[in-house]
């Protein structure tokens, strides 16, 4: 085992006029946070850094990272990925004001997994969205996204935010990972008229080096949801595709879509 060089970042709440107030500062003090979160999409792909920097264009071909977010990272605060070569694989931990605010693992599968297009449902996003309530995300509901692209400035746009120093995606004009995040918070938002919500872990098995010019959606079926803590969870298992037609990864998408507010 051996510990590679850890990545600073300076963290960015790319969020703060989003509809999810819980990037906001005054409203994520209300459930016990000392401000507006980082979203757990940008600090995953903090985390991308490390194995993209073990095994390069690879990992952005075939590469498995998986998420838990611990504890809250805050604008403006450094997050420090670590990372620890366990077998053939990473362990990678991010620590914020001495604090440990997520943990997971990335690996290097030997070929891209086969994954079936036709076994995701093609689904337009809801046109007028229902507030948030019992009955949002049924189980076995499917879901789809408004597609997204990032190209030309809108790509730079997207590296500077995330603070990403690698040169490979400027070079080679390879999209980043963490573009496919964003995409599948967009199953939540998209269908539902969302309160605060927390995103808190992912699974990204990615199948595709993800073009400059790519339109990319999502397809998501809700495979569990209930209630733990006083929080309400939503688990989706999903596809994220280019251009109607190439997967570009096999997601699962943990969210706590109503979170219990603190007792004053």
């Amino acid at each position: 085992m051996a510990d590679m060089a850890a990545y600073a970042v300076e963290a960015f709440n790319t969020a703060k006029q989003s509809e999810n107030k819980m990037h906001d500062d005054s409203v994520a003090k209300r459930f016990g946070f000392a401000g507006g979160l980082v979203p757990g999409v940008e600090v995953l792909a903090y985390m991308v850094h490390q194995p993209v920097a073990r095994w390069g264009r690879a990992f952005l071909e075939r590469g498995l990272i998986e998420a838990r977010f611990i504890k809250p990272v805050y604008d403006g605060e450094i997050a420090e990925v670590k990372a620890e070569e366990v077998g053939d694989g990473l362990s990678l931990a991010v620590i914020s004001k001495g604090e440990l605010c997520a943990t997971g693992s990335a690996s290097l599968p030997a070929s891209v997994p086969d994954v079936a297009l036709a076994d995701y449902r093609d689904v337009p996003p809801i046109v007028v969205r229902p507030p948030v309530g019992a009955e949002s995300f049924a189980l076995g509901s499917w879901l789809g996204a408004a597609p997204r692209a990032w190209p030309g400035q809108a790509a730079t746009a997207y590296l500077a935010e995330i603070r990403e120093r690698d040169p490979i995606y400027a070079e080679q004009r390879f999209g980043h990972p963490g573009m496919l995040q964003r995409v599948m918070n967009r199953l939540l938002v998209d269908n539902v008229v969302l309160g605060p919500w927390i995103h808190v872990g992912s699974r990204m098995q990615l199948l595709s080096a993800i073009a400059e010019s790519d339109e990319i959606t999502a397809r998501g079926r809700v495979v569990a949801n209930y209630e733990k803590k006083g929080h309400r969870f939503v688990e989706i298992d999903a596809l994220v595709v280019a251009n109607g037609t190439r997967p570009l990864a096999h997601c699962h998408h943990v969210a706590i879509y109503q979170p219990r507010e603190q007792v004053a």
